[in-house]
């Protein structure tokens, strides 16, 4: 080999090596902008949740069976339409403290999770008791997890005369 192809071997190594730093660079920067994104969304999703629909929304009557856990709950109700991220109303339970209790609850897309939480936090009452009063958990229709039989539509807000509880 000459001294030519030598310096010209060395050259497109040097290159190709360069190269394929500024291709992991590149790739590692975008993954840092994308991750920092979808983390910022998260974080304002959990402490700054806004409602699936503007007031006044569609009212559901949801039951939460007897026994289930509070992940099926989350996503349940994301696949209901009730909220945006089940993971963000998980995060909110631990960090705020909140417990899902079995009954029927009356729910709106027009709250926010966090509204939605503290109805599910509240015990729901024995019909004819007074406030104030211990009572027992209702508990829900079936054994299995929410589902979208559970729900029962009140009516639409948006037709007038139309008596909604």
């Amino acid at each position: 080999m000459s001294q030519m192809t030598r310096e010209i071997n060395k050259i497109t190594g040097t290159i190709i090596s360069v190269s394929g730093k500024l291709i992991v660079y590149a790739l590692v920067i975008l993954l840092l902008v994308e991750g920092m994104s979808r983390g910022y969304a998260f974080g304002h999703e959990v402490f700054y949740a806004t409602p699936m629909e503007p007031k006044p929304g569609t009212r559901y009557a949801v039951t939460i069976p007897k026994g289930q856990k509070p992940s099926d709950t989350a996503k349940a109700l994301q696949d209901l339409g009730l909220i945006h991220n089940e993971y963000a109303l998980r995060i909110q339970m631990w960090f705020y403290d909140y417990e899902i209790y079995p009954g029927t609850y009356e729910l709106s897309t027009a709250m926010t999770s966090k509204e939605i939480l503290q109805a599910l936090n509240e015990k729901p009452k024995e019909e004819g008791q007074e406030d104030g009063a211990d009572s027992e958990v209702q508990e829900g229709s079936g054994a299995g997890g929410l589902e979208a039989e559970d729900l029962k539509i009140f009516g639409d807000p948006d037709e007038a005369g139309e008596d909604t509880p």
